[in-house]
């Protein structure tokens, strides 16, 4: 009971902000981080430099980097996303294969010669192939 009277909604707050900076400070970091190590278009002394200064010089260190070097932020993420987007539709190009009925017809005599499907399972999926 003597907590309940000592911690009220404003302190719940406070706390509650504090925290969801702290989160959005981390999150931050570790995204100025990534970029850092992952630009393409920074050497290695730069990406040392830019390091040094992130850590000597946290908070500084990062709202200069978002300033400096924001829109290449965001190039980064949207050349990323066009890559992953990419790879998944060729993934997905190479997975579903888009086969003639014919070729469909043939697969399944060639089933049904090997012994794999029976007569009537051969007539049921050369209906469904048929009527696609």
């Amino acid at each position: 009971m003597v907590l309940a009277d000592t911690f009220g909604t404003g302190q719940v707050f406070w706390s509650m902000l504090w925290f969801f900076l702290f989160f959005t400070w981390i999150w931050l970091a570790i995204t100025v981080f990534a970029d850092i190590f992952r630009s393409q278009d920074m050497n290695g002394w730069a990406k040392a430099l830019w390091t040094i200064f992130v850590i000597a010089a946290p908070y500084l260190g990062v709202l200069v980097y978002l300033i400096a070097r924001g829109r290449k932020m965001s190039e980064h993420a949207m050349q990323a996303a066009a890559e992953q987007d990419a790879a998944a539709r060729s993934y997905i190009r190479e997975t579903v294969s888009t086969s003639s009925p014919s070729d469909e017809l043939q697969r399944l005599s060639d089933l049904k010669a090997q012994g794999v499907i029976n007569e009537s399972e051969f007539q049921q999926m050369k209906s469904k192939v048929l009527a696609a």
